[in-house]
């Protein structure tokens, strides 16, 4: 038996990346998984985002494993679906016991360069659609009874800044307090709540060229090769960025009865990005 056998997980922002890798390594353990994504292009951003086809791709995934998913294409700043979503997820599987509130954007700019919707779009989707799905979510497991754990993906960016990116830091500053502010309230219910904070993770969202570009101080036509050096000089240990699975074992852990007692932490997956000493690379 896997470690959540018997426990059902909801998991945004599924359809690729970090989402996907949780949805397949739960359901791995054992876990019923609901699985939500957009599937669409989002505005302000520069590169494009999943569709349909990845979403049933981790569908595949997820089945090819023998477990048991569903899917709903959803948009995390509608309250009313991720409700919806969370009731049939429960319909359908009995409980709700985990949640990963993982769907976000990234999108660049200067602080006082930033026009007001990228701004906004960047907070409505990281900030207030990580609010959202705690508040569709959370009053299920609470009138389930068993308890449960709630990971929020943050980011290094959520407990220390960085220049281009002031929406993206405020943002996940906001979901750091958030899930403190959560963990306080939900305890007596018997849920956790803990962040996860990642440095660069290979996934769409960094993988694109205006990332690219970014972390090599705004070089035009950028390649991820010229990328992965600069990358590297930011960490202690000598890698450009970690894997979508790396912050999958950390969500496990924390989901899991292992960290039974482990409420309102920030667990970091870096390389070594936030050591306040970088050692040279040869």
């Amino acid at each position: 038996m896997g470690r959540f056998e018997g426990k059902v997980a909801f998991v945004t922002g599924a359809a690729r990346g970090q989402g996907r890798s949780h949805a397949i390594r739960l359901a791995e353990e054992g876990a019923d998984v609901v699985a939500v994504d957009i599937c669409s292009d989002v505005e302000t951003v520069p590169y494009p985002g999943a569709d349909d086809s990845d979403l049933a791709e981790t569908v595949k995934q997820v089945e090819a494993l023998g477990g048991r998913i569903v899917a709903h294409q959803v948009d995390v700043r509608d309250l009313a679906a991720l409700e919806s979503v969370a009731r049939h997820g429960v319909e359908e599987f009995g409980s709700l016991d985990i949640v990963c509130a993982n769907a976000g954007i990234a999108s660049f700019g200067q602080a006082l360069e930033l026009d007001e919707r990228t701004w906004q779009t960047m907070i409505d989707i990281n900030l207030t659609g990580t609010w959202k799905t705690v508040k569709a979510t959370a009053p299920l497991m609470v009138e389930g009874g068993r308890g449960g754990s709630v990971v929020l993906t943050s980011s290094v960016a959520g407990l220390i800044a960085f220049p281009n990116i002031s929406h993206y830091v405020a943002a996940k500053h906001g979901v750091t307090g958030l899930m403190r502010a959560f963990a306080i309230e939900l305890a007596p219910f018997g849920i956790r709540v803990n962040s996860v904070h990642p440095a660069t993770v290979d996934t769409p969202m960094v993988a694109n060229q205006a990332s690219w570009s970014l972390f090599l101080g705004g070089v035009e036509g950028a390649t991820r090769e010229q990328a992965a050096a600069g990358m590297t000089a930011m960490n202690a240990l000598p890698v450009p960025w970690v894997d979508p699975v790396d912050v999958t074992n950390a969500v496990l852990y924390l989901a899991s009865d292992e960290a039974r007692y482990v409420t309102g932490t920030t667990t970091v997956i870096d390389a070594g990005a936030m050591a306040p000493f970088k050692i040279p690379h040869a």
